[in-house]
């Protein structure tokens, strides 16, 4: 995904939250269920991952359920921001997290920016789009497989294996990470393996004649085991930068149910 995706304070509320607290919640997704669950919980700040504006809008309505939302957070004091592709790319965001559970124990394995770094006007990296695992020593598909699984709390994925590879057992030490939708920004990369949550179907046959393995996760899989970890960084910032951090209650949005598709 394309760092240069919308990203900040989307909406900034012109009312004061009614009850005064300084609750944030963090969520995947702007549903209307998290709005409702927003509201009951006092909350002043929504951290959205996924930006609920994407383009211009000509008119804000009720009879549009998303417009619906944005205009009841900013009549009830809700203002709401996106960190979205920014924290897939900044060191310690999304995408790292999602490299570190590939790791093996006790080896040597790196973890580098698979595409050039943006370096910020003060002269440090701000981060990178996507990561490449180089392991030391490489494993089998099937054990990739398995600490996907288990780092992100998953009973099953889709494993495509290249065609190139006609026993299917082949071992395998590079595996380029992006987060989210990431067919497009992994594409012509050089991996044994793409890990992303979804690509196209002709993205995935691409990948699998040029001799690449991919595992997709589901698109929300890849992002929201990092919300405990974003909350945690966020309270640490707010102490760091004198904000009142102890007034300042982080919390998470409920889960989605399977049926919920968000």
């Amino acid at each position: 995904m394309s760092i240069l995706q919308s990203v900040g304070l989307l909406l900034e509320s012109p009312n004061q939250r009614a009850g005064g607290e300084n609750r944030v919640l963090l969520t995947i997704d702007l549903t209307t269920k998290v709005v409702s669950e927003a509201l009951a919980k006092d909350t002043s700040v929504i951290v959205a991952y996924h930006p609920p504006i994407f383009s211009g809008l000509k008119s804000l309505t009720l009879s549009n359920p998303l417009q619906s939302s944005l205009l009841q957070c900013a009549a009830k004091g809700i203002s709401i921001y996106s960190p979205h592709t920014a924290l897939d790319s900044v060191w310690g965001g999304i995408n790292d997290w999602l490299a570190e559970g590939l790791l093996s124990k006790k080896q040597d394995d790196v973890i580098s920016a698979l595409v050039a770094e943006k370096i910020g006007a003060n002269g440090v990296s701000e981060g990178a789009e996507g990561r490449l695992v180089t392991l030391k020593e490489a494993i089998p598909m099937a054990v990739l497989a398995h600490r996907v699984k288990s780092h992100l709390r998953l009973t099953h994925l889709q494993v495509g294996i290249n065609s190139l590879d006609e026993s299917r057992s082949s071992s395998v030490r590079t595996i380029a990470i992006s987060a989210g939708s990431g067919g497009s920004m992994l594409a012509g990369k050089k991996a044994d393996v793409y890990l992303t949550g979804e690509m196209s179907h002709h993205e995935v046959l691409a990948a699998l004649a040029a001799g690449t393995n991919v595992i997709l996760c589901g698109h929300t899989n890849t992002e929201r085991g990092y919300l405990p970890l974003l909350a945690a960084k966020l309270l640490q910032e707010l102490r760091t930068a004198g904000e009142g951090a102890e007034d300042v209650e982080v919390v998470r949005s409920t889960p989605p149910k399977i049926d919920d598709f968000s």
